[in-house]
């Protein structure tokens, strides 16, 4: 077909001039023969589809420059480990740019190649997702690792008092056979001690025994008047020498040891009186008698030696009887019953 009148003329833009080309209403003359192209709307309609062609091709072209001398940037990006091993990313170029500006399937496959696709759709991850993952594996792992802490707390809490419940049972043991011990010793030494007291009773009971096999008592059906010591203005000494047993005159006064008579008859205010001196050299006086029977030598145990009366400072027929050792007086009371008799 041939050239529109007025452009057949006019050289083609070179690659260089596209910057420079803006057609206009008065660059453009009118075309003549049967080819005119109306007007349309306005003053630029003439060609507007050939305008914004050459607009966009343009554009395309002054991009594609730009990115042409612009120097080539390595980009990276970070390796995130949640994704599919073998998807490692790599750095990017200015050709990886280009070639996926232009539309190339090329560029698709290096970019696959690249690491920034991954090779296999179904093998990509979102960041977003990653991340979640990434906390969710942290909080998880925090989570295990507070319960094995936890649980190890716990170990140790039981191990602890494992061991001081079994420290408190040695003790409780070891203080219980202290005291089963010392109780025993307790028991044994009170046994002991016992056994040492009845023995003792039992050696006393023998020896009271045969004391009261070699003692009498002085007189019988008798009562006790006054004691030893008690305090008078009757008595010469201002208290009582002896002890009397009130009894009927005529009553028998007996030996009360083996011994022998060595003063018999009047003492004064003690009337009748015999002294029975024994073995051992204690004196035995029998006072206040109506009559004696046996006035020298020697006498055995509970022989009659003279009767009850009411001679000398008397107030009624008793016998006064006095125990002296050493020349003192002593309880006769007492030592009766130190010879095992039951006065």
């Amino acid at each position: 077909m041939p050239a529109p009148e007025g452009i057949e003329n006019q050289e083609p833009p070179t690659a260089g001039a596209w910057g420079e080309w803006n057609p206009t209403e008065d660059s453009v003359r009118a075309v003549r023969g049967k080819h005119r192209v109306a007007k349309q709307r306005g003053g630029l309609a003439r060609s507007s589809t050939v305008l914004g062609v050459g607009v966009i091709a343009a554009v395309g072209a002054s991009g594609i420059a730009t990115a042409q001398d612009r120097p080539q940037v390595a980009i990276s990006m970070p390796s995130l480990p949640d994704l599919v091993p073998g998807d490692t990313a790599v750095g990017i170029t200015g050709d990886t740019v280009r070639q996926a500006e232009a539309g190339s399937g090329q560029a698709a496959g290096t970019a696959a190649q690249a690491g920034i696709i991954p090779q296999q759709s179904d093998r990509r991850a979102d960041p977003g997702e990653v991340l979640r993952h990434r906390i969710l594996q942290q909080a998880d792992s925090q989570q295990a690792a507070a319960a094995a802490q936890a649980r190890a707390e716990a170990e140790q809490v039981a191990r602890e008092t494992a061991a001081q419940e079994a420290k408190d049972k040695l003790e409780a043991a070891r203080k219980a056979a202290e005291e089963a011990t010392a109780a025993a010793e307790a028991k044994a030494a009170a046994e002991a001690k016992a056994a040492e007291e009845a023995a003792a009773a039992k050696a006393e009971q023998e020896r009271l025994a045969k004391l009261a096999g070699s003692y009498s008592l002085p007189t019988s059906a008798y009562t006790l008047t006054s004691h030893y010591g008690v305090a008078g203005s009757m008595w010469s000494s201002g208290y009582h020498t002896g002890l009397d047993f009130a009894a009927p005159t005529g009553t028998p006064a007996k030996a009360v040891a083996a011994g022998k008579i060595i003063s018999a008859g009047w003492s004064g205010a003690y009337g009748y009186r015999i002294v029975l001196e024994l073995e051992d050299g204690t004196e035995v006086w029998y006072c206040h008698l109506s009559s004696m029977s046996v006035t020298s030598g020697t006498v055995a145990p509970g022989e009659t030696i003279g009767r009850v009366g009411a001679t000398g400072n008397v107030t009624g027929p008793h016998l006064h009887l006095e125990v002296r050792k050493g020349g003192s007086t002593v309880d006769p009371l007492a030592w009766l019953t130190s010879k095992g008799l039951n006065v």
